[in-house]
Order: C-alpha cells, then structure tokens, then sequence
C-alpha cells in the first residue's frame, strides 16, 4: 500500500461537518493558554503568526478568551469584550482563512480562580460560591493564591449572562467560524455544575437540574449570535482541576449531556484525562457517559495518533484535539499524517514570554532542510 492510499484510509483525515463548520481532517487543535496577549486583552502582534502557522489543523479552538474583565484570572490572557479585541482577532482569523483553516473561539470566564490584582479595581473574584480555591494563579508577580470569592447574586449572573452575549456578538465580527463555551476545568460555569462548589440554596444550586441553570442561560444567550450548530460545548466530568469535586458525577454529566444533546450543537469537548494525573480510572466512565450524548464528540487529554484513530474507529469520538503537540509541532497534521518525527515542546517557554517557543519552532520541511 503507498503512503498516499494509506493517508486516505486514515480516519484522522476524513473530512467531515462539525455541525455547520466543515473540516478538512480530524486533528483539532485544542485551547492553549499562552499568557502573550497584551495587558488590555487585545492579543498580541505574535498570536497572527501563531495560529496561522497552525491553520493546517481540522479546526483551531482557540486559547481560552476572557468575555469580561471580570471573567480575567491570568496575567497577559486575551478578551473578547471589546471593539478593539475584536479587530485585533479578525486580523488573526483573516490570516486562517487564507490558509484554508477554520477557527473557533473559546469563550470563558474564569470565575473564582483569579486573584485582586488582575481585577478592575481590585474587585474579589465571581463565582457560584464565596470560599476561596485551594489553587494559585498567574499574576504579575508570579504564582500567587487564588483571592476569596463573592457569591454572584440573581443579578450577577444574569450581568453575566449578558457578558456571554455581548462576546458572542464580538467574535462575530471578529470572523470566527464558530464558538465553544467554556464549561469545563473548574472555572466559572463549571463551578456552577458541581456540587462539591457551588453550595447555592436559590434556583442556581441544589439539584442538577438548577445547577446547569447557567450554562442553559449562557447557551440560549450566545444563541442570539450562532447557531446551535455553530456552537460547542467544553466539559470535564472527571475533573478535579482547580480545586473542584462532584458527589456523583455519572449521574450528575449524564443529565449535562443529555441536556446538551437536546441543543443539537456542534460538538461536545470533553477533557478526558489531565497532563500529570492517573485518570484511567475514569476511562469506563466517559464511556458509560458517551452513551447519553447523541452528536458529535470531541476527545481530549493524553492522545497520540494511534490512540485518536482508535478513538474514531470505535465510535467513541468523532475527533480529537491536541494540545501540548501542536505548540512544538506547527504542522501536526502533516506530521501525524507522514508518521515523521515530532518536535519536543519546551515547557519553559508555555506562558509569557515572546516568540521563543512560540513561533520558531521548526516545519517538517525546515527539519529535513537544516
């Protein structure tokens, strides 16, 4: 068989619909936070270059966007609440598109984990609840403890609501192909779905069913922007990520996904395991939650190649996104498709900094050149 007809049988390079959005191979790029934005969230010079470098994806998600100041909880992470934000990611989508790429942003909000620094005048951080997060957080003098929460009120969350909307309406004109609302990793909504946080006793806590409430609210909310088919989802139902836990989470993210599935979105993204944590354990429970969401699945978290084509094979998923290979590895796609050598990523050069690590990592071409 020749490299050619086996790179056709490959299921990481069918084409396919991702909802409305038409993708040409199954090798996403995952949302990467890079900390390169400049300090009023508009991204930096650089981020254009970055993702169009990385165009040759299926589809880039993007690092996640903040949709308010208030939803700010890391140093130098970009927005998408302003006029001049949105002009600066058009150039950035523009670039994509000359590429044949698509993009797609992610909404966020980053909720409790953040600190009074990185806040409009020193305000305390938002969130389903008011205790502190046993997490830390990157400000300008380095990693410093998450600051003690507010609890948002009825007319907080419904500001916040509205916050959604408004980024919605601004990565329109931005010229994104479609956006992902960020309710995974313990921030903001996700602090809202899990009990082992939120602690309401209003319409917003208690039973699963008041405490998906926001993310429905946020959903019907960008709705006025996208299409259901335009729009994904980002959860993570094994996540013990910045300090979150759930008293059952199979019966709880089967309620959340089910309830997804009635919105027919684009796609569901789930963060399926963690960089640096044994999740095996919950290998049989993404599976037995697979089953209560009918549409297009997204993995994430610890793939390879070999591992996302069985993924696909299977019926497990639909496509996988890559984070971390896709930071030293511009051409992932090309790579994954050849089986050539991939470049190792630097770990020191992930958050801040400029185009070290950022921009100069090496083409399969500029290798085989060198």
């Amino acid at each position: 068989m020749s490299a050619e007809t086996a790179a056709q049988d490959d299921p990481l390079f069918h084409p396919t619909d991702l909802g409305a959005i038409k993708i040409r191979n199954r090798v996403l790029m995952a949302p990467l936070t890079r900390n390169r934005a400049e300090h009023d969230g508009v991204p930096g010079e650089l981020a254009t270059t970055y993702y169009r470098q990385r165009a040759g994806a299926g589809a880039i998600i993007t690092e996640a966007t903040q949709i308010s100041p208030m939803g700010k909880g890391y140093l130098d992470t970009p927005g998408i609440h302003t006029e001049q934000q949105a002009h600066q990611w058009k150039k950035i989508t523009d670039a994509v598109h000359a590429e044949g790429g698509k993009i797609i942003i992610q909404l966020w909000h980053v909720g409790r984990i953040s600190h009074v620094s990185l806040l409009p005048e020193g305000r305390s951080p938002v969130s389903s609840t008011d205790k502190r997060a046993d997490q830390q957080t990157f400000t300008a003098n380095g990693f410093e403890d998450c600051s003690k929460p507010e609890a948002l009120t009825i007319e907080g969350i419904k500001a916040t609501v509205e916050d959604f909307r408004e980024g919605a309406r601004l990565a329109k004109m931005a010229g994104f192909d479609g956006i992902e609302v960020h309710a995974a990793n313990g921030y903001l909504i996700d602090q809202f779905l899990q009990d082992g946080v939120n602690d309401r006793t209003d319409e917003y806590g208690g039973s699963i069913e008041n405490r998906m409430k926001f993310l429905e609210e946020v959903l019907n909310a960008v709705a006025d922007h996208w299409l259901p088919s335009e729009t994904g989802v980002r959860l993570s139902p094994l996540g013990q990520a910045n300090d979150m836990s759930d008293s059952d989470p199979e019966a709880h993210f089967a309620k959340v996904y089910e309830m997804l599935s009635g919105y027919q979105l684009a796609y569901l993204h789930v963060v399926e395991s963690f960089p640096g944590n044994d999740d095996s354990g919950g290998r049989d429970l993404l599976v037995r939650l697979r089953k209560h969401y009918d549409g297009f699945y997204i993995a994430n978290g610890g793939y390879d190649a070999k591992m996302a084509r069985e993924a696909i094979e299977s019926g497990h998923a639909e496509a996988v996104t890559f984070g971390r290979p896709f930071i030293a590895n511009p051409d992932l796609p090309k790579r994954m498709k050849l089986s050539a050598e991939m470049n190792e990523p630097d770990p020191d050069t992930f958050y801040g900094g400029g185009k070290e690590g950022y921009i100069d990592y090496p083409t399969l071409e500029e290798v085989q050149a060198a």
